[in-house]
């Protein structure tokens, strides 16, 4: 579908449907986000990761005796136990706000409406992105912010540079899942195939993604594969594009929880003769980026050529 035009003069120009206008991006996540507040989602979810932050490290604190005693509960040992749990909380949040996104409003019709007023297809997906990651970090900083009192006052060293680590990288962590899920939503006009999508893509990154690792290790084992190091790293590169994975791995850049330890370093040294550059802390953000940046893309040339 063509989405250039001819003006009076004879000059092409590019028609509403392909252009980015900052200004529609924005009207569209300012009334996303809006929508959130007047539905009392963005609370909800204040609420919610605020009551999962007390009552997680009520029960650390309560129930971990002999951890504690021996360790003390510090913030490295909060964020690895939260953030097993956030690692799979936010993405299924992520995914259940992005479900809707564009399908819901390419079902009720009401697409045509936004696109009868000067909004592109790209502005009205950027702007649902924007609109529906912004309900999502924010209500994450909210919920964190009135659970930092309680969670201090817990953990016996609190540290709040790590606290606020696990804060950001849990909001591009979200950003991440909201991309994936927005995408997916404009792949279609019906809500009922895009949850079907949505509940493919958990059951991608969260079944299906380690079993293939899995099958992959029981072919060398049984010599169906030969042991060689090239597989060895393909199959290692292809486990740090799990965003889970990248999370987990990222959270080291930012806390001081994680990270690679000394005997998997001198393991890795000993297989590659060096750590592969895929499993230094910094490749995470790449493919935070990579899981942020792509779907986007790909939905924003996909929705711009099909018929509303």
């Amino acid at each position: 579908m063509s989405t250039e035009t001819t003006n009076a003069d004879g000059n092409e120009t590019v028609s509403p449907s392909s252009s980015v206008n900052l200004e529609s991006v924005r009207a569209i996540a300012k009334k996303d986000f809006k929508d959130s507040f007047r539905s009392w989602l963005f609370w909800g979810l204040s609420i919610f990761f605020f009551m999962l932050l007390v009552l997680f490290t009520g029960v650390l604190w309560y129930f971990d005796g002999d951890v504690i005693a021996a360790e003390g509960l510090t913030t490295a040992l909060l964020i690895e136990e939260v953030g097993s749990i956030t690692r799979l909380v936010i993405p299924l949040i992520a995914l259940v706000l992005g479900w809707k996104a564009i399908a819901g409003e390419r079902e009720s019709g009401s697409i045509k409406i936004l696109l009868s007023l000067p909004h592109s297809r790209k502005d009205v997906l950027l702007g649902k992105l924007i609109g529906r990651s912004a309900v999502l970090s924010l209500s994450l900083t909210v919920g964190f912010a009135l659970a930092a009192i309680v969670v201090a006052a817990m953990v016996g060293s609190f540290d709040i540079g790590d606290y606020l680590g696990l804060l950001v990288m849990s909001i591009i962590y979200g950003i991440a899942y909201t991309s994936i899920a927005i995408a997916a939503s404009s792949l279609t006009r019906s809500t009922t195939i895009a949850g079907a999508a949505i509940f493919g893509v958990f059951v991608l990154f969260y079944i299906v993604w380690d079993s293939v690792l899995v099958a992959v290790y029981l072919l060398i084992a049984f010599e169906y594969l030969p042991d060689s190091e090239t597989i060895a790293q393909l199959a290692l590169f292809y486990r740090s594009l799990d965003p889970g994975t990248a999370y987990w791995s990222v959270l080291s850049l930012f806390t001081s929880f994680g990270g690679l330890d000394d005997q998997t370093v001198m393991m890795l040294e000993t297989m590659f003769d060096d750590v592969p550059f895929y499993l230094e802390d910094w490749f995470a953000m790449i493919v935070f980026l990579f899981w942020i940046i792509v779907p986007t893309l790909v939905a924003m040339f996909r929705l711009d050529r099909v018929d509303l």
